[in-house]
């Protein structure tokens, strides 16, 4: 059983080396974990709630650590890192303050002296969570579902062990009771073998689409609930009314993010034919003032890829776009390095279905413009995916971009002049192939408890 490592993308280097737990390790850390369970199911919601007012303290007075483990670990620019875990606080205080509120019993009338609606907590949830945002995903995922009174064991990325384990000492450090929240130092290869313990009564999972798809199955397979966060392929839709200013602003904060490696990253900007060559020429201009170049120095605002399989893959897409006639109309400058997985910002134009750059997920810092002729033509590409994260749609005319986001965008989010991300007071999830079920908000709170019916005659 090899060791899991958490390698530098910025050059190569050795950041950290994690042994694997064995299965008698495995097993035995669940059995904890269980056995907390009705201790931390019983303890009044109230003090559960404080607890994570003390994590967002203890984020807050150690973001500056935790936003360099993140550039060693997976290449976050610091300021991003500084944001993710901005954001993570906002998370456990927003679940803290309305935590009681959205668990408390719901009175329904009915033909009973007593009936009501009530939420109890399942047991303990196995988390997967991906690399690109080590922390953010984790937290948003473990503030609802501990406080709702569940116990979570993590199985993080195999590449950012040091920030899971960051994430568990948290934990310990503001008092939360033991093993209510685990660290699995396990590989892919043992979700399943997880899933399978009698123990584990539900699965979230953020990551790919066909990792969903696995996990859906085998949990599908011992009747256990998913709730599942995947891919995403972003359209931008940009009509000819849209303030381009605006537009191309969200469009590239919504493409570069996290350098690009974000399933609600802005990746096909689909735009009127009437200010294509305007919009080319605005986003040309702001693209070249991006760097792309080590994450802790302060005038990079892109960092390296994750890793070089990731770098090689996205060449290829974009090689096989261009073979197609995509044309490649801008391209930045990368640091000269031999072990760094840097990759540059590219802007396709020319952009068609049937192309990776038009029908797969382009996981990196390439924006991709698609041609339409008319709004009807816009709307009709945007939806020709299989993916339905997040969409957004520029336009002067509020009521017009309000009914397209809402009624017209196959998504799971629909924004109107703004880039897509996730705020904890809405809920986020996808449709199609970008997963099911809702995280954050009041409805995310709700899909790891029992909703349970009680009626007094």
């Amino acid at each position: 059983m090899s060791d899991l490592r958490s390698i530098n993308p910025s050059n190569g280097d050795i950041v950290g080396v994690y042994p694997q737990l064995s299965e008698q390790e495995l097993n035995q850390l669940i059995v904890e974990v269980n056995s907390e369970f009705d201790l931390w199911r019983r303890i009044p919601i109230k003090d559960r709630c404080k607890y994570f007012k003390y994590l967002a303290e203890a984020i807050q007075i150690r973001k500056d650590e935790f936003a360099r483990l993140m550039a060693l670990e997976m290449g976050k620019p610091l300021f991003q890192g500084i944001g993710e875990l901005d954001k993570c606080a906002l998370v456990c205080d927003y679940y803290a303050d309305n935590g009681e509120k959205f668990l408390a019993d719901q009175t329904i009338k009915t033909d009973a002296s007593d009936s009501y609606v009530s939420f109890q907590p399942l047991g303990v949830i196995l988390a997967v969570m991906p690399w690109n945002f080590p922390f953010w995903q984790v937290f948003r995922f473990a503030a609802p579902a501990m406080i709702a009174g569940n116990v979570v064991v993590l199985k993080h990325a195999s590449n950012v062990q040091g920030c899971a384990d960051a994430i568990e000492g948290l934990f310990i450090e503001v008092g939360i009771p033991n093993n209510t929240f685990r660290n699995l130092t396990i590989d892919s290869s043992k979700v399943d073998y997880v899933i399978d313990n009698s123990f584990i009564k539900a699965v979230s999972l953020t990551g790919s689409t066909s990792a969903g798809k696995s996990v859906a199955q085998k949990a599908g397979s011992v009747l256990k609930k998913t709730v599942l966060e995947l891919g995403g392929s972003d359209p931008y839709v940009v009509l000819k009314d849209a303030d381009l200013d605006i537009a191309v602003d969200a469009c590239i904060s919504g493409r570069l993010l996290n350098s690009g490696q974000s399933c609600i990253a802005a990746k096909r900007f689909i735009v009127d034919i009437n200010i294509q060559s305007e919009f080319e020429k605005k986003i040309i201009n702001k693209m070249n003032k991006q760097r792309v170049g080590d994450p802790f120095l302060d005038k990079s605002t892109v960092g390296p890829m994750v890793n070089k399989a990731a770098k090689d893959e996205l060449a290829i897409q974009v090689s096989k776009s261009i073979d197609q006639g995509a044309k490649l109309i801008y391209e930045s400058d990368v640091p000269k390095s031999k072990t760094g997985c840097y990759h540059p910002i590219m802007v396709l134009s020319n952009v068609k279905p049937g192309m990776p750059a038009f029908d797969e997920e382009l996981f990196g810092p390439v924006a991709c413009i698609i041609t339409a002729q008319d709004e009807s033509e816009a709307i009709s590409l945007a939806n020709q995916t299989s993916y339905g994260l997040g969409a957004a749609v520029f336009t002067s005319d509020i009521e017009k971009g309000k009914e397209i986001a809402n009624v017209e965008l196959e998504a799971g989010a629909g924004f109107v002049n703004d880039f897509v991300r996730s705020d904890p007071r809405l809920p986020f999830g996808g449709v199609k192939e970008s997963g099911y079920g809702n995280e954050l908000s009041s409805y995310g709170i709700l899909e790891f408890v029992n909703i349970k019916t009680v009626y007094v005659r």
